[in-house]
């Protein structure tokens, strides 16, 4: 599955067959959020929370991509990603686009 962020794919044409999303929501444990805490103290990345939400993003990307296969789907365009607290803790993250089928 072939996934750009651009809203064209160079020397293809297609048809779009709509838009497919992928959303999960991840909470931060305590021993993360602890240390959160700590990193906060000196300065510098939190870097638990930057893998949480690397992993996040790779799982909503694969429920986008799952959806774009379900349509039979040969690419995805125009890949945003966006997140959202959605209550204190907790992160939503979305990976959305438009599923296209190629012509050519």
């Amino acid at each position: 599955m072939k996934l750009v962020s651009i809203d064209t794919i160079p020397g293809r044409t297609f048809e779009a067959l709509g838009i497919v999303k992928g959303t999960v929501v991840q909470t931060k444990n305590v021993g993360r959020d602890f240390m959160a805490g700590m990193k906060t103290l000196v300065g510098g990345e939190i870097v638990g929370y930057t893998e949480m939400l690397n992993e996040a993003r790779q799982i909503a990307t694969k429920r986008m991509v799952d959806e774009a296969e379900a349509l039979e789907a040969d690419a995805v365009v125009g890949v945003r990603y966006g997140s959202s607290q959605v209550m204190q803790g907790a992160a939503e993250v979305i990976a959305y686009g438009t599923a296209v089928k190629f012509l050519d």
